[in-house]
């Protein structure tokens, strides 16, 4: 059984793709970026890792 990871990110790191750069290269799979701005969370479509917006955070948009 495997367990999904749930990670924080915040409104600086975007935007935002999976894997990050703390991946190992032998673990890693194509680039994808997320769109966590529209709803606050995603999901990777390659390993299933969730990402979330840390609570307070504010994205500006330019």
């Amino acid at each position: 059984m495997t367990t999904v990871k749930t990670i924080e990110i915040s409104a600086k790191e975007l935007p935002f793709h999976c894997p990050s750069k703390n991946v190992a290269l032998w673990s890693s799979h194509p680039r994808v970026f997320l769109d966590v701005a529209k709803t606050g969370h995603a999901t990777c479509p390659y390993c299933g890792t969730q990402y979330a917006l840390k609570a307070g955070e504010v994205i500006l948009h330019h």
